[in-house]
């Protein structure tokens, strides 16, 4: 039974996905639907969370929108993604990054990996 299941999730992932980790600069290019129309809407932000679960996999990212902070959870393998972009990669020791939800300018920065 849980063979059936795989092979449908792997049918649905299809899609060509950059390789990223948390601390990393994202460019997420969202498809908005307003009435009968489409447009692509970028999103960009540090990665904080990425959820590794085949199909259902998802990733946090994190950007200050006019002084406030703004998080928002993409399903990786969702048709409303049109595409996933690498801005800098971020140094970083561990998974989660919850700890910037606290901090605030210089203090939220990310060393960039060379």
């Amino acid at each position: 039974m849980s063979n059936i299941i795989q092979q449908i999730e792997a049918e649905q992932m299809t899609r060509e996905v950059p390789e990223f980790g948390p601390g990393d600069t994202v460019v997420v290019q969202v498809r908005v639907k307003e009435g009968d129309r489409e447009r692509l809407q970028a999103f960009e932000g540090v990665v904080i969370a990425k959820r590794n679960r085949g199909l259902n996999s998802s990733f946090t990212v994190r950007k200050i929108s006019y002084g406030e902070g703004v998080e928002r959870v993409f399903q990786t393998y969702s048709p409303a993604i049109a595409a996933i972009e690498v801005k800098r990669r971020g140094d970083v020791r561990r998974a989660k990054l919850y700890y910037l939800r606290g901090r605030t300018g210089k203090a939220a920065r990310i060393k960039e990996k060379l």
